[in-house]
Formats: C-alpha cells, structure tokens, sequence
C-alpha cells in the first residue's frame, strides 16, 4: 500500500497498519490496513498475472473470511480476484463464491447480481453448458428460490416476487423443445407456492429480465452463469465507442446462503490499469452499500 500512496501524493491518505479491526481509526482520508506479510513489493511486478498475486489475493479473502466467522467484522467486501493466479498458486478454486462456500462449509448457497431494480440468482456457475442443464434438478432450482425469496427479505421487501426463468428457448414449448421445465423447474416452482413463497415460473427469458428490470419481480432465478451475467452487464456495463473507455461499470455480486455477509463489485480484473489509481469506485461503493444494509438488517 505504501507504493501505490508514495507514487500518489495527490490522493493524501494516510497508511495506518493494524493486526486486527479494533484497532482500525475508521476515518475518512485513513487506510486501515492488515498487512499479512505475503508480498514484497521491492521484487512485485505490477499489471501482470503471478502466482505471488494469486497466493496473496487468497490468503487476505481467507482472512476476512476468518475475521467474519469470528465476528470481529460484520460483513466483507471484495474485489476482483485472477483466477488464473489464484490457481497457478495451487488454490483450486473457481472464485470468490467457491471459496467462501469452501471456507465456511456452505453446501446451499448461490450468486446474486443486482444493478438498479434488477436482481438475479444463479442455479449454476461456473460450470459447462452441458453441466448447467444437468443441473437444473428440482431440489437444486427450489432451493435456489428459497435463497432468493429470504435474501429480499434480508433487503427489505416484505412479499418478495420471485420470478424463474426456463432453461430451454420458450420453456420448452410444452416438451417440444426440451422436458426440463416440465420435469424439474416447474415442480420446483410448484413446492415455492405451496411454501408460500411468491414465485412464478417457468418464464421465458427473452422477456423476463425486461419486466423484473421495470419492476414486475424482486428478483429472477436464472438457470445458468449468462442466462443471469448477460442482461445485468448490458445494463451496469456502458462503453463509449467515441472515447475508447467505459463510461460505467457498475453491478454487484452478493453471495447468498452464507452464515457471513460478503458483497463483491461485479466485474474482473483490468491488469492495463493496474496501480494507476484510474479505476471506477461506483461499482465498490454499490458492494459496500449492499454489504452494509445486509450487516443492518442482520442486527
């Protein structure tokens, strides 16, 4: 940290090394900062993929897992994490949701992204095409809406409006074009209702994040990684063609089913601009902001 203030004097913060939160200043212009000792910056090359990068990004979301779990925080944030990095320095781990999941012995959780009115969880991943229609099972698809339907309410919607999207084009069409629907998602949906969650589905995806996006659902059950990533970056995520840069880059991942709170921006890592200070700040405030309203409703 004191590389990247050194070479920025105009930011006029200040470095404050702590071995624990308590001991934190938690003002404004201060950085509170563990330093967990696992790089030397004299021999770090900046903006390039490294397994030094890749053990350190691990070891510090293993220590604010652990920090959380101890309750010595009330909710962690993070930021992009290589995972080529993290990998090639023997953590073998998908990303963030797996490690959490991993390190607090999660087995019902899921990913949550939300920009704006649109929120959206995932039955699966980071796993193949063919892998995600396997697993849109019944039990997996309703425990899934049951994460969504407590999570709003965690936010503050009293009656969530649950909406499910199917996983074959037209849900299927009555069979015509694929049986999961038929056989697993609306079962699934069926169970919800019957628990008095408020959910509807299957729906057809085409037009569904159109009308959760204008307010017709709280959140949206996607079947897999971009039936839900694609429609909440073509809203959070904005490039400007006439400048050659991104005018936002908002949206924030919430990991759901956790005994521990962890918001996350919703975007990977930039090595281009690495160390330059350049980077948006509106998608971290998005994942503070969730975290911390998350952290309220839990008190």
């Amino acid at each position: 940290m004191d590389y990247y203030l050194n070479k920025h004097p105009e930011l006029n913060l200040s470095l404050n090394v702590i071995s624990k939160p308590a001991q934190g200043a938690y003002t404004y212009g201060t950085v509170d900062l563990i330093d967990l000792g696992v790089v030397d910056m004299a021999n770090f090359e900046i903006g390039k993929v490294s397994k030094v990068g890749g053990d350190a990004a691990f070891q510090y979301v293993k220590k604010v897992i652990e920090l959380a779990l101890a309750k010595e925080v009330d909710a962690t944030v993070t930021n992009p994490l290589n995972k080529e990095a993290m990998n090639s320095a023997g953590h073998h781990y998908a990303g963030h949701t797996e490690i959490y999941a991993d390190l607090t012995n999660t087995e019902k959780y899921t990913m949550m992204l939300a920009d704006g009115n649109l929120r959206v969880v995932h039955v699966s991943t980071h796993v193949s095409l063919r892998e995600a229609c396997d697993r849109a099972t019944k039990e997996r698809v309703l425990d899934v809406i049951r994460i969504a339907n407590q999570a709003c309410k965690d936010l503050g919607i009293e009656n969530p409006r649950v909406a499910v999207a199917g996983l074959n084009p037209h849900c299927g069409e009555n069979g015509l074009f694929g049986r999961e629907e038929i056989e697993e998602i609306d079962p699934a949906v069926e169970s919800a209702r019957a628990e008095g969650i408020n959910a509807e589905g299957s729906l057809p995806p085409d037009t569904l994040f159109s009308k959760a996006n204008g307010g017709m659902y709280d959140i949206v059950v996607a079947m897999y990684h971009d039936q839900g990533h694609i429609p909440l970056k073509l809203l959070g995520f904005v490039y400007d063609q006439s400048k050659g840069d991104w005018k936002a880059v908002e949206g924030v991942n919430i990991t759901l089913g956790l005994p521990i709170i962890r918001a996350s921006v919703d975007h990977g890592t930039a090595f281009d601009p690495a160390g330059e200070w350049t980077a948006s700040e509106l998608s971290l405030e998005n994942a503070i902001d969730y975290a911390i309203r998350l952290a309220d409703h839990k008190k």
